[in-house]
């Protein structure tokens, strides 16, 4: 999912409010709505072995919060946050983490993600896999219900599957989660009007059969994407190309107000199918602000640390180091992409030539101060399928010039005009993306220009394959599997494939691994794929995320930092 990816910026240049397609894209202008600000600075900090232990009470551990001398959790009070205007908060539409964020808040599937990134039951009670591993039978839960009152049947979700794949709902990523259903692909492509799929069969109100085409081991985990959410399709009809302004979901929690540009208030849904939300709502700030000041004034629960912060609240002796906590990398990976078919990125030695001419370690050790981790590799360290056997293209000038020159591009006067494009509203851009830029300008003599959209803007032309090359990006797993990197970012057809990116042996290699049931056979084909594609350098890897710093109220008990977007706001009480 693209993710924002910004948390370097930030760091550098200011106190930090909070903020990675399809697995969720990221901006790198700002970091995640809620994440912590990474320790990314430039200001050295203590080692870890050197650090004043750091609020050992606020461990996102299940030992870490504790009920009330009643022993019951108390339900009521109100969470707030800071956060940016979502792109989309419909389900069937939604690639980023920012909207995904509410989104799987407000709505949910068959299956979910839980803490430990276990797929756990949802609206589905039971399910049982057969055909060899074709063939998905879901058991609804009894006396569902959305958020309205209304029931929550298969015929909904058979309707909601076939509405994200319809053409007029264009979908940027329904062929990347639903695709493997048979007849859905035929429902995308809008060959004879087809709207009906298949492979999707409705048993009775509580049982729906999903056929997919090859037996699959990640199928079930794409399930819990919102692609895959149910909606009402009364609620859906009745208000068009708004209907999300009074959404009607199956989620721990409703839309209650949005007032875009200053506000987003979430409440509990007294219908949701499970133990209730403790909070009576979740207020998300969308105005902006210094966040730090807004946390000590007690504005906010939640804040990153900024580098003008960071030496205060690592002191024992102040207050709000009571509230500091330490936060795990997401699974995420920040970039520059190149789009393959427009020059001169359609040559293979221009591209290894700005990745030889980039020096992360310099980078990382004077910029960053050594706590940032680049990347060499795609899929991030700690994520099934890592591999340290994966040998990345690291800083030497002396091949980059060399390739340069042996590319059709080596003629400045000649060379294509270079824009890179990053999501942005005219501020300073991300520090990543200026330290790449000035790299090939002194190494190389390729000057590019950097171009600022708006985000929702810079997320359409990337999903409609419109840019030359972008940055401020990140890519943020789903699920934790691959070929959620490999296999949607890289293949030839795929429709994560922004940078029309195209090998023969990586799609062969990505195809077998699609059925191989053998686990460390799996993951074998998968690091195959990845070494061809780096050497072919398809992106310019960057970044690689790392442990981080926030600051949590000491009033709010169970929220949990996790290294994937799930819902998760339902667990959190406030006890003051």
């Amino acid at each position: 999912m693209i993710s924002a990816m910004g948390k370097y910026a930030i760091l550098i240049l200011a106190a930090a409010s909070l903020a990675i397609l399809a697995a969720c894209t990221s901006r790198s202008e700002e970091p995640e709505p809620d994440a912590p600000v990474m320790l990314q600075t430039a200001t050295p900090l203590p080692t870890r072995s050197a650090r004043p232990e750091i609020a050992p009470e606020l461990r996102t551990t299940p030992e870490a919060s504790s009920p009330g001398a009643s022993g019951e959790i108390p339900y009521g009070g109100v969470f707030t946050r800071n956060w940016s205007d979502p792109p989309t908060l419909d389900p069937h539409l939604v690639t980023d983490t920012t909207s995904a964020g509410i989104v799987v808040e407000i709505f949910s599937g068959l299956v979910s993600l839980d803490e430990n990134l276990e797929i756990s039951p949802e609206l589905a009670e039971s399910w049982s896999i057969s055909g060899g591993g074709t063939v998905y039978e879901f058991t609804l839960r009894k006396d569902l219900k959305f958020s309205n009152g209304d029931p929550v049947t298969t015929e909904d979700f058979r309707w909601s599957l076939e509405r994200a794949a319809h053409p007029d709902t264009e979908s940027p990523v329904a062929e990347i989660y639903l695709g493997d259903i048979i007849g859905i692909d035929e429902i995308i492509d809008g060959r004879g009007n087809v709207t009906s799929a298949d492979g999707i069969e409705v048993i009775d109100e509580r049982t729906i059969r999903l056929r997919i085409d090859g037996p699959k081991a990640y199928f079930l985990a794409k399930m819990t994407y919102p692609t895959a959410y149910v909606l009402n399709r009364a609620n859906v009809n009745a208000g068009g190309d708004t209907w999300t302004d009074e959404a009607v979901g199956t989620g721990p929690f409703v839309l209650e107000e949005y007032r875009i540009g200053q506000r987003m208030v979430l409440a509990r849904n007294e219908n949701y199918w499970g133990r209730k939300a403790y909070l009576d709502n979740v207020v998300m700030n969308l105005a902006g602000g210094v966040s730090m000041s807004m946390y000590e004034n007690d504005e906010i629960d939640i804040t990153g640390v900024g580098l003008a912060d960071l030496n205060r609240v690592q002191d024992p002796t102040e207050d709000l180091n009571a509230d500091l906590i330490r936060v795990p990398p997401q699974f995420s990976i920040s970039y520059v992409g190149f789009n393959v078919d427009e020059p001169p990125f359609d040559d293979p030695k221009f591209r290894q030539a700005l990745n030889y001419a980039v020096d992360k370690e310099t980078i990382a050790e004077h910029v960053y101060s050594g706590l940032v981790l680049p990347a060499y590799g795609i899929i991030p360290p700690g994520f099934p399928g890592f591999s340290e056997e994966i040998k990345g293209l690291r800083f030497d000038l002396e091949k980059a010039k060399q390739l340069l020159q042996e590319s059709r591009y080596a003629d400045p006067e000649s060379r294509p005009r270079i824009t890179v494009t990053i999501p942005g509203t005219g501020g300073l851009p991300g520090r990543d993306v200026q330290v790449v830029k000035d790299m090939w300008s002194e190494n190389l003599g390729v000057e590019i220009e950097i171009q600022q959209v708006e985000w929702a803007t810079y997320l359409q032309d990337l999903n409609r394959s419109r840019l030359q090359a972008w940055g401020g990006l990140g890519w943020e797993a789903d699920y934790p599997d691959p070929q959620d990197f490999i296999d949607i970012l890289f293949h030839s057809e795929s429709a994560g494939n922004h940078g029309a990116y195209s090998n023969p042996d990586v799609d062969r290699l990505v195809e077998q691994a699609r059925t191989e049931q053998d686990i460390i056979r799996r993951v074998q084909l998968y690091n195959e794929a990845e070494q061809i594609i780096l050497d072919d350098s398809a992106w310019l890897p960057m970044w690689f995320d790392t442990e981080g710093l926030a600051l949590l109220k000491s009033w709010v008990k169970d929220y949990a930092f996790t290294p994937i977007i799930i819902p998760k706001l339902k667990n959190i009480y406030i006890q003051k």
